[in-house]
């Protein structure tokens, strides 16, 4: 496992449905490379703070802001 396999396998790891053999690859490169170490923590982290909150409303004008940018970047990649 690379650092690149890390990251493509990053959602599955944390969600616990990557493949056994592949976790304990995964797991060994996180005892040696530092930097996805600190990815991988930070992921998790950060999930547990989100999960843990409540939902926050976005003031009507942030919300369509959001909505219009978020339009623009579909129509661009169509």
């Amino acid at each position: 496992m690379n650092c690149q396999g890390v990251f493509r396998e990053l959602s599955n790891y944390i969600d616990g449905d990557l493949d056994p053999v592949l976790t304990v690859e995964l797991e060994v490169h996180l005892t040696r490379c530092k930097h996805c170490y600190l990815v991988v923590d930070q992921t998790k982290k950060t999930i547990e703070l989100f999960c843990n909150s409540e939902p926050v409303s976005l003031p009507d004008d942030v919300r369509s802001k959001i909505h219009a940018a978020l339009r623009e970047k579909m129509r661009q990649k169509s």
